[in-house]
């Protein structure tokens, strides 16, 4: 394959992964925020101004309903739904001939549909939530075409690989950013909100007996692998679609990184007691993902154009 596509196949992955992301996450914060209960929990601080710093936006002023409202449909934030599914309309517009005419068909229509505020009421006060709810279940809609219609070829695999590392930095820089960290910080409280901010809660109860307080809740969210958008389970996945797409995998820098990553993530889940500080592993495992994120340019991308981050 071409390393033009296969870039902009994995950029596509990541653009769609961090739409989908940020969506859940803003219609969480909203209902939080609603009821009044993200910033005034124990052990757990996980509101609009914490979701601005996760997407990378720390350094602009932000609260409420007008944070929430940026991260929705403001095309010159760069975290917001709205550019995120621009940047993936134009990357699926270049690879029109790779993907599917469905898949290319259902990014096309939730780019468009969200650009021009299609759903009535999406000016009200709940209009947020209502544009999180529809960006969520279109790029549900997106990644289930793209499994039922496309090849199971090296284009998928890259167009996988890029919405596993991003699913993974996100769930990365929530808990970075939203658990207690220190020895004097408090290791309680509810974190009902980081699970509904990735579409585990149903799962958390049904594979832990645990209450959903912080602790718990992040060893859930880094080390379950039965969970897919847990840390492992993606770190997991990632290894085999690469280990499909290398030719030669035994001596493929991504492959082995991975596969290192994996190892030590299955370690930590065993040797670490329950309690024990999350925020230096959560950390490192971030940097981790960084420096495989600069493997896979260097060794597939390496005759694509400097596109740059996009963020």
């Amino acid at each position: 394959m071409l390393a033009r596509i296969a870039h902009e196949l994995y950029w596509l992955g990541r653009n769609l992964a961090r739409a989908e992301f940020t969506a859940r996450a803003v219609e969480a914060v909203f209902q939080s925020e609603l009821q009044g209960t993200s910033e005034g929990i124990p052990g757990v601080s996980f509101g609009s101004g914490r979701l601005l710093a996760i997407l990378g936006d720390a350094d602009e002023s932000g609260e409420g309903s007008h944070a929430l409202d940026q991260l929705t449909l403001d095309p010159q934030r760069p975290g917001s739904m709205l550019a995120s599914l621009e940047r993936a309309r134009d990357g699926a517009r270049t690879v029109r001939d790779v993907i599917s005419a469905e898949m290319w068909e259902a990014i096309n229509t939730t780019s468009l549909g969200l650009r021009d505020g299609v759903q009535p009421g999406w000016a009200a006060p709940a209009g947020t939530s209502l544009a999180a709810k529809y960006v969520k279940e279109r790029t549900a809609l997106i990644w289930g075409v793209a499994n039922r219609t496309m090849l199971r070829d090296e284009a998928k695999y890259f167009l996988d690989a890029g919405g596993l590392i991003e699913i993974s930095d996100m769930v990365l820089r929530m808990l970075r950013v939203a658990l207690p960290s220190g020895e004097d910080a408090p290791a309680d409280g509810h974190a009902l909100i980081l699970l509904q901010a990735v579409g585990g809660f149903h799962a958390y109860l049904r594979a832990v007996t645990a209450p959903p307080n912080a602790h718990p809740v992040a060893r859930f969210l880094l080390f379950e692998r039965a969970y897919p958008d847990s840390v492992a389970a993606c770190v997991d996945s990632l290894h085999e679609v690469f280990t499909e797409a290398d030719a030669g995998p035994r001596n493929s820098k991504p492959v082995l990184r991975v596969s290192r990553l994996a190892a030590d993530l299955d370690f930590q889940r065993r040797a670490l007691p329950d309690g024990a500080e999350l925020t230096g592993i959560c950390e490192q495992t971030q940097q981790e993902l960084a420096r495989i994120d600069q493997d896979v340019a260097e060794r597939y991308f390496a005759g694509a154009a400097a596109a740059g981050l996009r963020r």
